[in-house]
C-alpha cells in the first residue's frame, strides 16, 4: 500500500466504529442477564462522551473528490447488510436452540440487535438508498427488509425531502410535538404516504399501481423472505425475536427523524408553495465521534440542501447559516424519549431559530399547527 493510499484508509477508518457493535452483542448473548445493556451504551451514551473529548469537526472536504477516492469510506457500507443480517440470525439461532435464558434476557439481547440495526443499519441504508447504481440500491433494499421497513426508501426519497418541512411530510416533526405522538402519527401516515408516491410515479408513466414495477411488490417480498428465514431457524419465537428486533430499529431511526427536523418550517409563499429548501431547514450537528459512528448523518443541514452528496464529502455550516444541536443525536434521541423534557430543552432553541431566519414572521399559529399556513402566516 502507498503511502497516499494509506493516508485515505486511516482517514476513513474512524467511520468504522461501527464494527464496535459485534463483540458486545456476541458477549450479550453468551453472557446473558443484564449484559444486553453493552451494546445499548455503546450506541446511546458511548459516543456522546467520546464527543466531549473530541469536540467539534468544521473541516469541510473538497466537494469534487473523485469517487475512487472514497473506497475506504463506502466499503463499511458495501459490506454491512451481510454483518447485520448474519449477527441477526445468529441470535435467533443461539437464543432458540443454545442458551438457557430467561424470556426477558432473549428480549433484551435482540433489543441491543435492534439499537444496532437502527443507529448502524438504517443509517447505512439510508446512504445506500440516495445512489444511481442498482447494487448500491438493492443493499439498501435488504437492510431495510430485515428491520421490516421497506417502505423507507419510497417515503424519503420521494415524500420526505419533496415535502419537508411542509405540512405534507409526516416525517417532518411538529412544534411542541411529543415523540409519543410522533411516532404513531409517521406510522400511521408514512406506508400509505410512500405508496401514494409510487403510485402517482407510476401513473405519470401511463402505468397502473399494481405494475410490477412498482417496487412495494419487492418490499413485500423481501420483508416475507426475510420472516420465513427467521423462523425456519428458531420457529415462533425466532419469529417474534426477530419482529421485536425490526421493531427497536425503526424505533430508533424514527427518534432520530424526529429531532432532525423538530419544529423547523420552510416558508409558505400562498397556494400551497413553498421556499426552496435550504441548510437552515435541518438541525446541524458537527460533533465528531457521532458523526463517525452515524457516517456524518449529523451534517443533515447539507445532506437535505444537496441529496446527491456522499457522506464523507458532507459539509457542515455555522449558526449563522443553520440551526446548531448542542449535542450529538445519541443524546437528544435519549432526551427525546422523555418529551416534557425534550420540549423545555429544545422549544427555546426553535423560537431562536424563528427569530434569526423568519423575523418578519410575527404570527406563527399556522406552522406550530402544520395547517397550510394562511397569508398571515406567508408574510
Amino acid at each position: 500500500m502507498s503511502p497516499k493510499q494509506f493516508r485515505k484508509l486511516a482517514s476513513a477508518l474512524p467511520f468504522w466504529v461501527s464494527l464496535g457493535f459485534l463483540p458486545l452483542i456476541y458477549l450479550s448473548i453468551l453472557w446473558g442477564g443484564w449484559w444486553f445493556m453493552l451494546p445499548v451504551a455503546y450506541g446511546w451514551w458511548a459516543f456522546t462522551l467520546i464527543d466531549f473529548v473530541t469536540g467539534l469537526s468544521d473541516d469541510n472536504p473538497d466537494t469534487e473528490t473523485p469517487l475512487k477516492d472514497l473506497f475506504w469510506y463506502r466499503l463499511i457500507t458495501l459490506i454491512w447488510f451481510p454483518i447485520q443480517m448474519l449477527t441477526i440470525l445468529a441470535a435467533i439461532w443461539w437464543l432458540t436452540s443454545h442458551a438457557q435464558l430467561q424470556w426477558w434476557e432473549d428480549l433484551g439481547i435482540m433489543f441491543g440487535v435492534g439499537v444496532m440495526s437502527g443507529v448502524i443499519g438504517i443509517v447505512y441504508a439510508h446512504e445506500l438508498m440516495h445512489q444511481k447504481t442498482t447494487a448500491e440500491r438493492w443493499l439498501a433494499d435488504l437492510i431495510l427488509a430485515s428491520v421490516l421497513y421497506s417502505h423507507f426508501r419510497s417515503e424519503h426519497l420521494q415524500v420526505h425531502h419533496r415535502y419537508v418541512g411542509t405540512p405534507r411530510d409526516p416525517v417532518t416533526a411538529r412544534y411542541n410535538e411529543g415523540f409519543i405522538a410522533y411516532f404513531g402519527r409517521v406510522l400511521r401516515d408514512c406506508p400509505p404516504s410512500a405508496f401514494r408516491a409510487e403510485a402517482a410515479m407510476l401513473a405519470r408513466k401511463g402505468l397502473p399501481w399494481w405494475h410490477r414495477s412498482n417496487p412495494f411488490w419487492r418490499y413485500g417480498a423481501l420483508q416475507l423472505g426475510m420472516l420465513a428465514l427467521a423462523f425456519a431457524i428458531g420457529g415462533g419465537w425466532g419469529l417474534a425475536l426477530f419482529v421485536w428486533q425490526g421493531f427497536v430499529a425503526f424505533w430508533q431511526l424514527e427518534l432520530t427523524n424526529y429531532i432532525e427536523h423538530y419544529g423547523l418550517t420552510r416558508r409558505h409563499l400562498g397556494d400551497g408553495k413553498y421556499e426552496p429548501v435550504r441548510p437552515h431547514h435541518s438541525w446541524n450537528a458537527s460533533h465528531k465521534a457521532s458523526n463517525w459512528l452515524m457516517i456524518n448523518l449529523q451534517r443533515h443541514s447539507d445532506h437535505h440542501y444537496k441529496p446527491e452528496r456522499r457522506f464523507p464529502l458532507l459539509q457542515t455550516y455555522d449558526a449563522t447559516a443553520a440551526p446548531q444541536l448542542p449535542f450529538g443525536y445519541p443524546a437528544l434521541t435519549t432526551l427525546a424519549m422523555f418529551p416534557p423534557l425534550f420540549r423545555r430543552y429544545m422549544n427555546p432553541k426553535v423560537r431562536d431559530w424563528r427569530r434569526q431566519f423568519y423575523p418578519d414572521i410575527e404570527d406563527w399559529t399556522d406552522y406550530t399547527q402544520h395547517r397550510t399556513p394562511s397569508p398571515k402566516g406567508a408574510s
